[in-house]
């Protein structure tokens, strides 16, 4: 297999498991209509249960739902109305379903279900508090307790002894079992990492909610340091603003605001170029753990200034297939830049072993090797491609063939234009900020157009669309895009062209050809070569191993949860032999 899901990308699975709560009155009719059932029931079964659905149900579950998010807000903490009253009607069917045994098939032990029923919720609430709002158990305890002494209250005149006295004693008993699974839960990444998973998914819903980065305090914890070299083409033209190419080998993840997720944009606010930001070799083990990691890169650049080169002369671009790899390359100045894509093969990153070793052997030619991932061509299945497969081999040999036609192809006088559009898309569309970028270059009479999308990664087809109608325009093109996570929130699967009508994009990608076009003018090249030093990412052993936890994590829950849940219903049954 040449493509393989990446320790982050079998992570970024499992948004499946997160979802939007519906609007608070829509959670808050269903309530009430569970309690009216409940309520129609009880009074045909029996008739001295009458008011049993609405002071068991429907008044419990309003309590809680207009008392919770009070509550937790002066714990300074964060929930939302329609989250509070996902929990109630949640919790208020879990009531009914328990309670329906007593009603149905356990007359005589009606008390006893509807006991066990306000234990069990007031678990489930604790669990669901610690998990959205606060990771401290004991600061959730009064929050989670409301629904069940609610019920517990307001049943009082209905349901006869032992239930006064049972109640709370079945609370105590659940309320100690989900402790201690939300304790089991925490315990393996307080092990592995010395953080508490709970407050690290307390600060990834903070950071859905209201955009919050304490989540870049989790990754600095398990983050790992690292030297990554960055390559960057300098243009300068007479009279008109300098415009760098750049190409970060680190990934502009995980997801949002968070970390590197906005890396193209806030590069490009750092320098007064024009910049391009392209999308090197690395995968999500190379996200940088906080935004503050983009100064090293900054600096990194900066310092290369000093040494830049400048060259008039480039080589003609050019087109090598091997494989499924197509690559296009041109010789600009002292430096050989390269686009590589699959398309319409599926691809997602390239991991960065591979585009080091591409560097490493093209510094027998020339110290500056710009090895570009198009990231232009996404599928069902989110993979990466890793060092040692057939297709990592195909990307190797391409470039090596570019590299060997370095001295042998002519040099020409170099013009270069460049454009910036603005595109009317949003990141819920899939385009982030910068929108598109156009570089074009003109040697011995061809030119070629370098296409940039701030978007990541593309529908599979858009840049085959795209391309044959920039074609028109120019000799050879290349559509990319920077892989920005801006339009992620959650998952990586918002490609541009999924949203957006590609007839429409391409309309706006020829005005941008048009405009570089007509900027074309005499040019200056210069090849750039950095270090970042230090820069702290995920890396790949501790991804890795968070994803190895998470996933046991999910495997083992369930069973322990069972085990709990069983273990707190005998002891209920005991509890109510002994006090009877």
């Amino acid at each position: 297999m040449d493509t393989v899901p990446g320790s982050a990308v079998r992570m970024e699975k499992m948004s499946k498991y997160i979802f939007t709560a519906p609007r608070w009155p829509a959670s808050l009719g269903i309530l009430i209509i569970l309690g009216l059932l409940l309520e129609i029931l009880s009074r045909r079964l029996d008739p001295s249960y009458e008011w049993f659905g609405i002071l068991g149900f429907i008044v419990p579950g309003v309590i809680a739902f207009l008392l919770t998010r009070p509550l937790i807000i002066m714990l300074n903490r964060q929930m939302t109305w329609n989250r509070g009253a996902l929990l109630a009607v949640s919790c208020t069917l879990f009531s009914c379903l328990i309670t329906l045994i007593g009603l149905i098939f356990l007359k005589d032990l009606l008390d006893l279900c509807y006991a066990i029923s306000l234990g069990f919720i007031f678990g489930v609430r604790l669990l669901v508090l610690v998990s959205i709002a606060d990771y401290r158990t004991s600061r959730m305890i009064i929050p989670a307790s409301i629904q069940s002494i609610a019920g517990w209250v307001c049943v009082l005149p209905i349901l006869p002894d032992p239930f006064p006295v049972l109640t709370p004693v079945l609370m105590i008993f659940f309320g100690t079992g989900f402790a201690i699974l939300i304790w089991l839960i925490d315990r393996p990444l307080y092990r592995a990492f010395h953080i508490r998973g709970l407050k690290f998914l307390n600060a990834f819903i903070a950071h859905l909610t209201d955009g919050d980065k304490g989540m870049e305090e989790f990754f600095r914890d398990i983050g790992q340091e690292a030297w990554i070299p960055q390559v960057s083409i300098f243009f300068r033209r007479e009279g008109k603003k300098d415009l760098i190419l750049t190409i970060p080998n680190v990934h502009p993840g995980p997801m949002g605001e968070i970390g590197g997720g906005n890396l193209p944009s806030i590069l490009r606010k750092r320098f007064d170029e024009e910049i391009m930001v392209a999308h090197g070799c690395a995968t999500h083990d190379y996200n940088l753990v906080s935004e503050g990691e983009i100064d090293k890169i900054v600096d990194a650049v900066n310092e290369t200034r000093a040494s830049l080169h400048w060259h008039e002369t480039a080589g003609k671009p050019g087109r090598i297939q091997v494989g499924t790899v197509s690559l296009l390359y041109q010789r600009i100045g002292d430096a050989l830049l390269m686009v590589s894509t699959r398309s319409p093969g599926k691809t997602e990153d390239i991991d960065f072993g591979i585009g080091h070793a591409i560097i490493c052997e093209g510094h027998k030619i020339t110290p500056h090797i710009g090895f570009i991932d198009a990231h232009n061509c996404l599928g069902d299945e989110i993979d990466v491609i890793l060092p040692g497969t057939r297709t990592a081999h195909e990307y190797f040999t391409a470039a090596t063939e570019a590299m060997n036609r370095w001295e042998v192809e002519p040099l020409y006088p170099l013009q270069a234009g460049y454009a910036h559009l603005p595109l009317p898309y949003t990141r819920e569309e899939g385009i982030g900020d910068i929108g598109l970028q156009v570089l074009v270059t003109e040697t011995g009479g061809m030119t070629a157009a370098y296409i940039l999308i701030d978007g990541n990664n593309m529908a599979q087809g858009v840049r085959e669309y795209i391309r044959d109608e920039v074609r028109a325009l120019v000799d050879e093109a290349e559509v990319m895009t920077t892989d920005t996570h801006v339009v992620n929130t959650i998952s990586g699967k918002n490609p541009v062209g999924l949203q957006i009508s590609p007839d429409d994009l391409v309309t706006h990608v020829l005005e941008g050809v048009e405009l570089a076009l007509k900027d074309r003018s005499e040019a200056k090249a210069a090849g750039s070569s950095a270090t970042c030093n230090g820069v702290i990412i995920f890396g790949s052993d501790s991804i890795a191993q968070l994803a190895s936890i998470v996933n046991t994590i999910l495997v083992y829950v369930v069973p322990i949860s069972a085990g709990m849940l069983l273990l707190a219903v005998v002891l209920s049954v005991i509890a109510y032999m002994v006090i009877t």
